[in-house]
């Protein structure tokens, strides 16, 4: 599990969770499994885990535990599965949305500007559009959207432009060819950074990483029993935009209740041991009695 993906948060969202040994849970994105491991160790023969993760890469660390119910499947359609395998409701539920080091770091899955691999960036092989297809057919307006209001790249115009030149020359089809197409956008100093938001862009899309968080977020909330805690850990601004609003609207709407007034932060010695995790943020809150179900 450590080779596959170090978890972020570990103690502090598994805590939040406040696990009642009987309980049914949902980890909706699996990745290595560390999560759910800490959840497992908590819960008696009459808890349950639903682990959900859309790559079977992830699924396969699925550990031999007649408690967990592995479900292969984008976390949007967490109520759908919950329903599905003969629940109500469940007790809390935690999605981490960080990619896993097993993605980024697996040359072939084409995740990372460190390699010279196939762009491909997809959660899932099932799915049908990879970052060639964004990066070759999407029109230049359109990809300078998607770098500036994903990415965050400030010259998200130029580096559109510079794309669509070259792809017009041959198509891009490898990320070392990305990295070139780029390189006159591309700022001497902070390279790795430019284009880290380049790739988070483009995965995003590739992904419908907000379409998808959207979606999650209020049918996590509906699939909550009463005093279920909601417990999500978020790496960029975007995606802890959605999910503090989310909260919002619910605890406005009297569905949820704070746990925290502030997200959770990793402690610096986390950082020190998984840089990855400098940017997370766990927002957690409480189901409260009223039902829209």
């Amino acid at each position: 599990m450590s080779e596959y993906h170090t978890p972020v948060l570990l103690k502090e969202s598994v805590s939040a969770l406040a696990i009642q040994p009987g309980g049914v849970y949902v980890d909706a994105t699996f990745g290595g499994g560390g999560h759910s491991r800490a959840i497992l160790e908590q819960l008696s023969a009459k808890g349950r885990l639903i682990a959900i993760d859309q790559d079977s890469d992830a699924l396969a660390n699925v550990p031999q535990d007649k408690r967990l119910i592995p479900v292969r499947s984008n976390f949007r359609f967490v109520h759908n599965w919950i329903r599905y395998h003969g629940f109500e409701e469940v007790d809390g539920i935690l999605a981490d949305l960080g990619v896993s080091s097993h993605q980024f770091d697996t040359e072939e899955r084409g995740f990372s500007f460190r390699f010279d691999s196939e762009l491909d960036m997809r959660m899932s092989d099932a799915a049908a559009k990879s970052a060639k297809e964004v990066v070759n057919s999407y029109s230049e307006e359109s990809l300078a959207k998607i770098l500036g209001e994903y990415g965050e790249v400030a010259n998200s115009r130029f580096a559109a432009k510079l794309i669509c030149e070259a792809r017009s020359a041959r198509p891009i089809m490898t990320t070392a060819e990305l990295n070139a197409a780029l390189d006159k956008a591309t700022p001497a100093f902070g390279q790795h950074k430019y284009l880290a938001k380049v790739y988070q862009a483009l995965r995003i899309e590739v992904n419908d990483e907000m379409t998808a968080l959207e979606r999650f977020m209020p049918m996590a909330v509906k699939s909550l029993a009463e005093g279920g805690i909601l417990a999500v850990i978020t790496y960029h601004s975007l995606e802890d935009r959605i999910v503090k609003n989310a909260i919002r609207d619910a605890i406005r709407d009297g569905y949820l209740e704070k746990v925290t007034s502030k997200p959770i932060l990793p402690a610096e010695s986390e950082i020190e041991g998984n840089t990855r995790a400098r940017s997370a943020k766990l927002r957690v809150a409480k189901r409260t009695a009223m039902g829209y179900r």
